[in-house]
């Protein structure tokens, strides 16, 4: 087994077909898959062993996933790694995983200040480090086929988001991924005729495993950007032929105030959030602009994505849908043991798509597990019917006055407030209440609503100790290169307002 097979086995039926689109140039399967063949025959020239690692830190380009199925069809582990990080934040990654190779822009080699900074990388795909990526091109033979690998072998590092602490390495196998994009393919109906647009990083769990492996994996096309750029994505929309449209909340709500944005998606069959919850609101209100519904999964880096899904077929508004493929979910207590049907609990996850573990994390792996259950952090119930709601984050539940508040369910109202765009629920300490529900609020343009307004919207939906004690107006929330806002920077930034 490879991961890289997709790749090759897509090339064997469409070899013409465009694998890739960036900015009207067009890299077909053929194409795509030499480049990775010849690079992966290069890294083996120049010393590169399979198990090895080597990490990735480019934008969203063709460069990027030729590198990473080189890497791949090398035998090698591809460490995916934000360009959006700066050197602060990427030197400990870099030291946590002892990556042998690295590939990155001649800015980003400077910003992490060089060898002297990185002892133990071998070798540097760089201009100013041991070769560009065209040199290593010119130096290679004959293209390499996928090297044979081990079902539970290592295919490839992504960290998490960091979102409540520094980020964590999550180990993905070769089989891990293959499960995934499957599941994720299966659900989608994706065929070749498909055309998805992906501006989302590829060192996140949404742009590469649900967005672009399941897409090369049935042949189709990816409609390929570096980032988030509205005029760029309408275009995409209007004239890209795109089928498929993957974002997340914060997005929508901006695409949400477009003029004529229906007339915009006439190829879009299908839409998707990932990333963050999506406000029911929202979704009510992109449904009455476009007509199409946006579709919700459940996933996390620790599972190479999707978990549940909320079907076509049988959709249920409010849940993240049914368990897919083999995926096993259970909602467990304090102590691991299940709870009623409908009772509120920990969800934890088991099937052939979980990680083996955080690298080099032994006892946080060992806390990340009830047996063969992942336990996920986060709260939810199964209903009768089997479909998964999610409560919040576990450690985002506020405990105030000896309350549990839920930040989900107050954003949840303060999103149908039409007044509000944007916002982030969090509990900050009091000495009287022990933490004190806070709400940080972006406000629609040219709207701000009072506090009592808001207090009395909240109160006539919600118990009085849910409604939060205070508002803070702000011109924008932190986010992650994935589009989740950040509480903990949220938290960091104003407080102290």
């Amino acid at each position: 087994m490879n991961l890289a097979h997709i790749l090759e086995d897509s090339v064997k039926f469409f070899p013409d077909r465009p694998a890739l689109l960036e900015d009207g140039v067009v890299t077909t399967y053929a194409e795509l898959d030499l480049e990775s063949g010849r690079l992966a025959s290069a890294l083996l020239d120049w010393g590169f062993q399979p198990g090895g690692l080597a990490a990735i830190c480019l934008p969203n380009t063709r460069q990027w996933l030729a590198t990473y199925f080189g890497v791949l069809k090398a035998g090698g582990v591809a460490v995916a790694l934000s360009m959006a990080m700066p050197r602060d934040e990427l030197t400990p990654l870099l030291q946590d995983c002892q990556a042998s190779l690295l590939f990155t822009t001649q800015a980003k080699w400077e910003e992490l200040g060089g060898r002297s900074q990185l002892p133990f990388l071998t070798r540097v795909v760089a201009p100013g480090g041991d070769a560009t990526w065209p040199q290593l091109l010119e130096r290679s033979g004959a293209p390499l086929a996928a090297l044979e690998r081990g079902r539970d072998d290592l295919a490839t590092v992504l960290f998490t988001g960091g979102t409540t602490g520094r980020a964590k390495g999550v180990m993905l196998s070769h089989a891990n991924l293959l499960a995934s994009a499957h599941n994720v393919a299966r659900q989608e109906r994706s065929t070749p005729q498909d055309r998805a647009l992906c501006f989302l990083p590829l060192n996140h769990v949404f742009g590469l495993v649900h967005i672009t492996l399941s897409t090369l994996l049935t042949a189709g096309s990816l409609a390929l950007m570096p980032a988030f750029d509205l005029d760029k994505v309408l275009h995409a929309l209007t004239h890209g032929g795109v089928t498929k449209f993957y974002s997340v909340p914060t997005i929508y709500v901006r695409l949400l105030a477009v003029p004529d944005l229906k007339a915009r998606l006439g190829s879009v069959r299908y839409t998707f959030s990932a990333a963050a919850s999506m406000a029911q609101e929202l979704v009510r209100e992109w449904k009455r602009a476009t007509g199409l519904d946006i579709h919700e999964a459940y996933g996390l880096t620790e599972s190479a994505a999707m978990v549940t899904y909320n079907h076509y077929y049988r959709h249920k508004v409010g849940s993240v849908g049914t368990p897919v493929g083999t995926v096993e979910v259970a909602i467990m207590d304090t102590e691991g043991r299940p709870v009623p049907q409908g009772s509120e609990g920990e969800i934890c996850i088991q099937g052939p798509n979980i990680m083996g573990g955080y690298l080099n994390r032994p006892q946080e792996t060992s806390q990340a597990f009830w047996g063969p259950w992942f336990r996920s952090g986060d709260i939810g119930y199964l209903d009768e019917e089997g479909y998964l709601f999610i409560i919040d984050r576990l450690k985002d539940m506020i405990i105030t006055g000896g309350e549990n508040v839920y930040p989900r369910e107050v954003e949840e109202v303060l999103y149908t407030h039409p007044q509000v765009q944007e916002c982030a629920v969090v509990g900050l300490p009091d000495v009287e209440w022990g933490e004190r529900v806070t709400a940080f609020l972006v406000c629609r343009p040219g709207q701000v609503p009072g506090e009592a307004e808001l207090k009395a919207f909240l109160k006539a939906r919600l118990s009085g100790f849910k409604v939060p004690k205070r508002f803070v107006l702000v011109d924008e929330l932190p986010k992650s290169a994935a589009g989740k806002i950040l509480k903990r920077e949220v938290v960091r930034t104003f407080a102290g307002d």
